[in-house]
């Protein structure tokens, strides 16, 4: 049997800057790649959004690529209670940092737009804004088999 025996002389100095410089590099990345999704909403500002132009520049911020106008327009009233019913979806607007618990009861304008750039190519799918007193209150993508946030997906 054959034993093979291999030593090095080993900076210390040199491995730990290198390893210094990979924790660095990783860390930036996990940044800015986990803040994809927030950044967005960081520039989307929910008020003032008055003006056609106002909600097409907000679906903008978001990334996505809409239609210049709005397709459907309605006027809806939100019911007085959100019960259980509701809880995936005030989940989902929860997590975009809207709570719609507030809005229970109150009538607001739900805009429709075409979405132009979803990533696969997908025909037929829309973005919607819940507008209370020009202010946004929930949103969504949505095609024929999917509901998600505003984030436009990787």
């Amino acid at each position: 049997m054959d034993v093979f025996i291999w030593t090095a002389k080993i900076n210390r100095k040199k491995v730990l800057l290198t390893l210094a410089a990979v924790v660095c590099i990783s860390a930036v990345a996990a940044a800015v790649l986990g803040s994809r999704g927030t950044a967005a909403a960081a520039l989307a500002d929910p008020k003032g959004v008055k003006t056609e132009e106002d909600r097409v520049a907000y679906l903008q911020d978001w990334g996505w690529q809409v239609s210049p106008q709005a397709v459907l327009v309605e006027e809806l009233e939100l019911p007085k209670e959100l019960g259980p019913e509701y809880s995936q979806y005030l989940d989902l607007q929860n997590g975009q940092g809207f709570d719609l618990t507030k809005y229970a009861g109150k009538r607001v304008r739900r805009y429709t737009y075409e979405v132009l750039n979803y990533p696969t190519g997908e025909a037929g799918v829309v973005a919607h804004l819940l507008i209370y007193k020009n202010r946004v209150i929930a949103g969504e993508i949505m095609g024929d088999s999917f509901l998600q946030g505003l984030a436009l997906p990787e």
